[in-house]
């Protein structure tokens, strides 16, 4: 079994690779030939060659080969095409580089990390790979500056010509201290899973509750959003009255935002529910309405907590923090 060297070696031993720029193969080893307890290796490209074969680099326009790496050890197992013969010479290849006459090719084990932690594993689990949306703390910060905590992200998207425009990506903020309370006093233990009276109790409250919603769509006019904005308001307040219409109300959230203010990807709108029923429009850190009406802020909360919510999924993530507030 071919001898491995430490990590310190490794470092104290780095080595490049001159290639000719003609032909495109490896010349010499800039240090030649070294030993490791007693066996003389050449390397090329971090890869050894047992007793004095040298390595041989395949021209660029090859297509590299990958090696099996042991998670554990961090060592190059056995190379998925395993030796194969040029010229009647039998060769092991690792990386790209070849060694003659059936030397096998030695893999230097990975250098951790000072805190243990080697890539794509923490304490022998892997890293959860994270929605790109939930990793850009400037547009979805976990906790704002007056304490609402983020329960959940989720995509609005517009049918339009037969395609799913994406409009906007969202996130829902509360006060999660009050939301705690009020569901431990309606509900009180636990359920097993969300329950429609959960997220009703979260449309009908009285605590604080945002939706912060990111621009996706760099076409979007401040037209648009409130045409889209009314439409998905309107059918909202039908449902909760039974069917009947109320254009006025729907109208105050953002009828006086100016079709002036420039839309970009990334421009930023908020509506905040606030306790005493009030729900306040903000764009583009400029508030542009506050109304009182208390079923104004329970069919906004509907659109995103109802029964048709815009994104189904990101309801879903809204009932699993509801279940972690107990």
């Amino acid at each position: 079994m071919a001898a491995t060297a430490t990590v310190d070696e490794v470092i104290a031993r780095t080595e490049t690779v001159e290639i000719d720029p003609k032909t495109g193969v490896a010349l010499e080893s800039q240090n030649g030939a070294e030993k490791e307890n007693g066996v003389e290796f050449e390397e090329a490209n971090g890869v050894k060659c047992e007793n004095g074969a040298k390595p041989v680099e395949e021209p660029k326009e090859e297509e590299s080969l990958t090696v099996d790496i042991d998670p554990k050890t961090g060592v190059a197992s056995e190379s998925q095409n395993g030796a194969e013969k040029e010229n009647g010479v039998e060769f092991e290849e690792a990386n790209g580089v070849k060694c003659e006459n059936g030397a096998k090719t030695v893999e230097e084990p990975k250098k951790e990390e000072a805190n243990g932690e080697k890539d794509g594993e923490v304490n022998g689990q892997v890293k959860e790979e994270k929605v790109a949306l939930e990793v850009e703390p400037k547009t979805f910060p976990v906790k704002l500056d007056d304490g609402k905590l983020l329960n959940c992200i989720g995509l609005r998207k517009k049918s339009m010509l037969g395609l799913g425009i994406k409009i906007y990506g969202f996130g829902v903020y509360a006060d999660n201290e009050k939301l705690k309370d009020l569901l431990k006093s309606k509900i009180g233990k636990s359920p097993a899973k969300p329950t429609k009276e959960m997220f009703q109790l979260a449309i009908d409250g009285d605590f604080a509750m945002m939706v912060r919603m990111v621009i996706v769509y760099s076409g979007l006019t401040m037209s648009m959003v409130r045409k889209s904005f009314d439409e998905g308001l309107g059918a909202s307040i039908k449902k909760l009255t039974g069917g009947k219409k109320n254009e006025d109300l729907t109208n105050k959230v953002l009828g006086q935002a100016s079709d002036d203010i420039k839309l970009t990807s990334g421009s930023v709108i908020e509506i905040s529910r606030l306790p005493g029923h009030v729900l306040q429009a903000k764009v583009m850190g400029e508030i542009v309405s506050k109304v009182e009406s208390e079923l104004l802020c329970r069919a906004y909360i509907h659109m995103y907590l109802g029964d048709d919510p815009f994104d189904k999924e990101a309801k879903e993530k809204f009932g699993m923090s509801l279940l972690s507030l107990f």
